[in-house]
């Protein structure tokens, strides 16, 4: 008697263990500050939502994460695991170490939602994880230049060309860029290349899968070789950081800087208002390529060791919703994607950002640096500036960048 009491003892704990381990998601981010208080609500409000389901959450260093995360995605994984759309997501999806969870987009029409993002979120037809926050990059302006100069703000690329000739009368850089740390000419390349060829070949290069001695490249820097070779770009800008090109924004030394929504913060550190600093998408170069925009994007993955599946596509399905992601993101001082999802109506920055990615219909890439492989990356971004100084070495940079795919994508 007392062994058949010991034996359903046993078997009690167990079933409690397991119920218990069933209700818990394991959950791994990489958050600052402010986003990790503001996820942390959105998990308080997913476990008053699902009081069967406990979210354990732990944060790690962003360089930490980094490292850390091949590691545990083979050993000991998570159920739910931060990272980052587009092409730094395939290496998990190729590896087979992040699951596919088209089923959750297909059931809470995420398609429809989160439309913007779809494209980067797409390996082989399906989906691989859920996006929250991105932010816009585009054209930040000085009103006042423009106004001293005379000039409309462009919606083409040949009005801007002709703006820069004003500015350049005028005594203004038309572009500033601090290439010191290479990566602001890459926003630049990424936009003319899009708004030249579109996302689809954009993301084709930045894969390996077509030459950087193409016709269509080869366009994309005949076009930038419109604004480098008259000397409308800052002309120190490799010795420049990119807040450097910012105070030259801010004094009016510059009419226009192509970066993201982050350097809002610093424009306004340096004086300018909502009255002086203005906004405008990239301008249309080919009329007949879809317009598709920069938008690096922050996702959350459940990785293929995952325990507890079923609770953790509830929580994708709850980050994806509209409340949630206008609670995060308006803690964040981001954007949502979820087009139903609400933005502070009186930052003009994060309207004129919410209305640009959630209407485009050409596609969001993530960057260059995230988009292609970090060895290419750093050797293309190396390119740009180095075509930005010396523009009559074109045929070199791409020779040499076309050898480099050869090796990089073997």
């Amino acid at each position: 008697m007392r062994s058949m009491l010991s034996v359903s003892i046993s078997a009690i704990a167990l079933i409690a263990a397991s119920a218990s381990v069933a209700g818990t998601v394991k959950y791994y981010g990489d958050f600052d500050p402010a986003p990790l208080a503001a996820m942390q609500e959105i998990i308080a409000d997913f476990e008053a939502a699902n009081p069967d389901i406990k979210v354990e959450f732990q944060n790690f260093d962003h360089e930490g994460y980094k490292t850390s995360i091949r590691n545990f995605l083979s050993a000991d994984a998570p159920d739910l695991a931060n990272w980052y759309a587009g092409n730094r997501m395939a290496p998990f999806v190729n590896s087979g170490q992040f699951m596919d969870v088209s089923d959750v987009w297909e059931e809470h029409g995420l398609k429809d939602a989160l439309a913007s993002a779809l494209p980067s979120m797409t390996i082989d037809g399906k989906q691989w994880g859920v996006p929250y926050t991105y932010y816009q990059w585009g054209i930040y302006y000085n009103k006042e230049a423009y106004a001293a100069a005379g000039v409309e703000v462009p919606e083409t690329w040949d009005q801007f060309i002709e703006n820069c000739a004003a500015f350049k009368e005028a005594g203004v850089d038309c572009v500033t860029t601090g290439t010191k740390a290479l990566w602001p000419g890459a926003g630049i390349f990424d936009y003319l290349n899009m708004r030249t060829n579109g996302y689809e070949f954009h993301m084709a290069l930045a894969n390996g899968e077509v030459a950087w001695t193409s016709d269509e490249v080869k366009a994309t820097f005949a076009e930038w070789a419109k604004l480098v070779e008259p000397g409308y770009i800052t002309q120190n800008h490799a010795a420049l950081d990119w807040q450097d090109a910012a105070a030259l924004l801010v004094q009016g030394k510059a009419a226009n800087y192509v970066m993201g929504n982050f350097a809002v913060a610093v424009f306004k550190e340096g004086g300018m208002t909502d009255e002086t600093l203005g906004f405008l998408p990239f301008p249309t170069i080919n009329p007949d390529v879809p317009r598709a925009e920069e938008a690096p994007t922050d996702t959350v993955h459940i990785p293929s060791g995952a325990s507890n599946v079923e609770d953790a596509k509830k929580f994708l399905a709850y980050l994806a919703g509209a409340d949630a992601q206008t609670k995060i993101n308006a803690a964040m001082g981001q954007l949502p994607i979820n087009k139903d999802a609400s933005v502070n109506e009186d930052d003009p920055f994060i309207v004129a950002g919410f209305e640009l990615l959630s209407t485009t219909p050409g596609g969001i890439a993530q960057f260059f640096d995230r988009d292609a492989p970090a060895e290419m990356a750093k050797m293309g971004m190396e390119g740009f500036q180095e075509f930005m100084v010396k523009p009559e070495r074109v045929d070199q940079i791409l020779e040499r960048l076309e050898k480099a795919r050869g090796r990089i994508y073997k």
